[in-house]
């Protein structure tokens, strides 16, 4: 099942206070950037963000799932209300990426 448009309006409206969100639509689903470093997408309407350490220590209990059959498992984020917190996340996953 792939994103709907509203779905993907949902979650950047939760991001809304990370600065340099962008996205790009590929097969349906909507890959996620932050002044242009990948650090995950919506797929089948949900949050996923790559799993980097960085991110996975300010999640705490961390929950994996797969984008599609066949992808890496990327950290689900189920808890989108708290926008600092996904700001946090989100900025910490980037900065772990870009120094890769």
């Amino acid at each position: 099942m792939a994103t709907t448009k509203d779905q993907l309006l949902y979650i950047l409206d939760r991001l809304g206070e990370t600065q340099g969100i962008t996205y790009k639509r590929m097969m349906g689903e909507y890959l996620l950037y932050k002044d242009g470093t990948l650090f995950g997408g919506v797929y089948d309407g949900r949050l996923l963000i790559k799993p980097v350490k960085a991110a996975v220590d300010i999640m705490g209990e961390a929950r994996f799932e797969l984008p599609y059959p066949g992808a890496k498992p990327m950290l689900l984020i189920t808890e989108t209300n708290d926008r600092a917190a996904l700001k946090s996340i989100v900025e910490a996953a980037c900065e772990a990426l870009s120094q890769k």
